[in-house]
C-alpha cells in the first residue's frame, strides 16, 4: 500500500513510526525538532490517518508497506524512531533489513511487551469521552484536567497532568484516534492474541539503539523496555520518573535533549556511510509552556 507520508526537512533520513491509535502527525513532538537537521518521514501506517483501507490486513502488511516506502524514497540507510507499536515495527524492520537500519530510537516499547493496565470500566470510558471533547474545545483547561481528565483513562497514559500534555492530547491524540480504522484495531488485536516475543532475535541488531521508558507506564511496563535494552548489543536505556506511556508529551524538552546527546555520542547513525560519521550541530529549542 502506498502510505500517506508527512515529509519534512532535508539531510539524513529518519523514519518515524507512530503507535496505536496514531498518525504521522502525532509524532510532531519529534519531527518538529529533528527536521531542523534531518529529513523526517512520518507515514500514516496502513489503516491509520490518511492511509485508509477497506480491507482487513495483518501486522506483517505494515512491514511490507514500510519496505516499499523506503524503496519509493530510494533510501539505502536510515535511522528509525518508533513509539509504542511503532517501536515494535522498528525492531521488526531492523531484523528484516539489517544493513538498511543505522540505528533505533525506541520509545515506550518492547520486544516482549507486558502490561499492568487495570480493567476498563464504563465510568472510565464516560470520563474519557467527556474530557476529550472538552479538551478539544479548550486545550489544556485546568478545570477539565482536574475534574474530568484525572478520572479518565488519561490517568494511565500520562502521569504529569499539565496543560502541555493536554494540548498534545487535543491536537495530536484525538484526531489520530478518530482516524484509526476498525481494520487497524482488529489487526493489532489479532497480533496481541498470538503473543509476541522477539528477545531471542535481538542479538542480530548490531546498530546503536536508544531505549526510553516512562517509570509509571501501564501499557508497556518499563521492565519490558529495560529487558529489550539488555538484549540489544549496543543499547542505552533511560527511564524517566513520574511519567507514563505518553512521556514525550509530558517532558518533551528532556526527551529531545537526551536524543540530541545520544546522536552526539553516535554520529554514525545519521551518516549514509558508517565509516564517515557526520558532525551534528546543536540547535536551540523553544521552551514548552506548562
Amino acid at each position: 500500500m502506498r502510505l500517506n507520508v508527512l515529509e519534512r526537512g532535508n539531510g539524513f533520513p529518519i523514519l518515524c513510526l507512530h503507535g496505536h491509535p496514531g498518525s504521522g502527525h502525532s509524532l510532531s513532538v519529534f519531527t518538529d525538532h529533528l527536521s531542523q537537521r534531518f529529513k523526517t518521514l512520518a507515514p500514516d501506517l496502513r489503516g491509520y490517518g490518511g492511509s485508509q483501507t477497506a480491507h482487513d490486513f495483518s501486522m506483517a502488511n505494515h512491514l511490507t508497506d514500510l519496505e516499499a516506502l523506503l524503496d519509493r524514497y530510494q533510501i539505502d540507510r536510515c535511522l528509525i524512531l518508533g513509539w509504542s507499536l511503532g517501536g515494535i515495527l522498528a525492531l521488526e524492520l531492523a531484523l528484516r533489513q539489517l544493513s538498511r537500519v543505522s540505528g533505533l530510537i525506541l520509545v515506550a516499547t518492547a520486544a516482549r511487551p507486558r502490561s499492568s493496565h487495570p480493567p476498563i470500566t464504563w465510568q472510565d470510558n464516560l470520563y474519557t469521552g467527556l474530557a476529550s471533547i472538552v479538551n478539544r474545545l479548550s486545550p489544556g483547561w485546568q478545570w477539565n484536567i482536574e475534574v474530568l481528565g484525572r478520572r479518565s483513562l488519561y490517568r494511565y497514559l500520562i502521569e504529569q497532568h499539565t496543560p502541555t500534555a493536554y494540548r498534545y492530547l487535543a491536537q495530536e491524540a484525538m484526531p489520530a484516534y478518530l482516524r484509526t480504522s476498525r481494520q487497524a484495531t482488529r489487526a493489532l488485536a489479532a497480533a496481541l492474541k498470538q503473543g509476541y516475543n522477539r528477545l531471542p532475535d535481538l542479538s542480530q541488531i548490531q546498530c546503536p539503539c536508544l531505549v526510553l521508558a516512562g517509570a509509571e507506564d501501564r501499557h508497556i511496563i518499563p521492565a519490558s523496555s529495560q529487558e529489550t535494552a539488555e538484549h540489544l548489543p549496543q543499547a542505552e536505556w533511560r527511564c524517566y520518573p513520574n511519567t507514563a506511556h505518553l512521556f514525550p508529551w509530558e517532558i518533551p524538552e528532556q526527551v529531545l535533549t537526551d536524543i540530541d546527546a545520544w546522536l552526539e555520542r553516535n554520529p554514525q547513525v545519521v551518516s549514509p556511510y558508517p565509516d564517515q560519521p557526520l558532525v551534528i550541530s546543536e540547535l536551540p529549542r523553544k521552551t514548552s509552556q506548562s
